[in-house]
């Protein structure tokens, strides 16, 4: 990788070098690095532009990476990728996509991952995206996310999104079994002319499953957002969606919540808020010496925390 990949790889999945346990790093639509253990295989996949990331049963405190980096300009790239979480398994997989362009031409990430969640097993997911460059070319990621939880599965992501991506449209789905547990957190930045849209759907099929959305996004100048979620509830269950957002300068967003009882004990909950910065929070913090400007920037990291 050269120094550009380097800086990319260390903005969404914040390592310095090639990480330990299982990996595959995929630079500029091939492949650049992988690495196996004797309990995670990756293998590419015969059907598609992908790999399969097969995790054993009872695997335990391991770890995959799976970054993007896309470094040239103009470059459309699509990946399939699904992850195979084996029955009380309970692992960590940091993924994401970096671009950098310094071109004329638009460069574009679609990634779609599919997960199938095993009896029983505990997965924490990250993934951030971020954009760079010098150029005119713009920086285009649509992850699509498939996710099927067996009877007892927990899964939770981490999703960010908060400098130089110019258009998103993240589309995330999931059935749930009986007892498992589904939880999003997302976290989105917007600036300029920036477009953001997020689409959950969420089927709660399984008794007793459990389902929590939680988005929290800030959008500056002339940017837009929509949050849009889906919680079905098909049997007794408890599912609660939020959408709390920042908006300045001349952004429009957008929140529409959707809940669909379908069982007499389905519990669901949805809430929206949007709203600018509190003038009485700029005023206390402008108090203790700091610029508005100053105190904005402090209020949105306090948020996006």
């Amino acid at each position: 990788m050269d120094v550009i990949q380097k800086n990319l790889l260390e903005q969404v999945a914040e390592l310095h070098e090639v990480p330990a346990g299982a990996y595959n790093i995929r630079a500029n639509g091939t492949s650049a690095g992988r690495n196996t253990t004797a309990n995670i295989d990756i293998v590419n996949k015969d059907d598609a532009d992908g790999i399969d990331i097969i995790i054993k049963p009872f695997t335990k405190k391991e770890s995959v990476h799976i970054p993007v980096l896309l470094s040239q300009s103009g470059l459309q790239d699509l990946v399939y990728n699904d992850f195979y979480i084996g029955e009380g398994a309970d692992v960590t997989i940091v993924a994401g996509c970096g671009i950098h362009n310094g071109g004329e031409q638009d460069s574009k990430h679609d990634g779609i991952h599919t997960f199938h969640v095993g009896k029983g097993a505990r997965v924490r997911y990250v993934e951030k995206h971020y954009g760079e460059g010098d150029g005119n070319g713009k920086n285009l990621m649509n992850p699509t996310t498939v996710v099927e939880l067996e009877d007892g599965a927990y899964l939770e992501m981490e999703t960010t999104q908060i400098k130089g991506v110019d258009s998103t449209k993240r589309v995330t789905t999931a059935k749930l079994g009986t007892e498992s547990t589904l939880i999003i957190k997302e976290k989105i930045m917007t600036h300029g002319e920036q477009y953001a849209e997020t689409d959950f759907t969420v089927d709660m099929d399984g008794e007793g499953c459990h389902c929590k959305l939680i988005s929290r996004s800030v959008a500056k100048e002339r940017s837009k957002q929509i949050f849009r979620s889906n919680i079905k509830g098909n049997n007794r269950c408890t599912g609660h969606s939020e959408c709390d957002a920042i908006i300045m300068d001349e952004a429009v967003v957008s929140a529409i919540p959707e809940i669909t009882a379908a069982h007499l004990d389905a519990s669901l909950i949805h809430e929206a808020a949007i709203g600018k910065i509190a003038g009485e929070q700029l005023t206390k913090l402008m108090t203790l010496g700091l610029t508005e400007k100053e105190a904005e920037e402090q209020i949105i990291n306090g948020f996006l925390k």
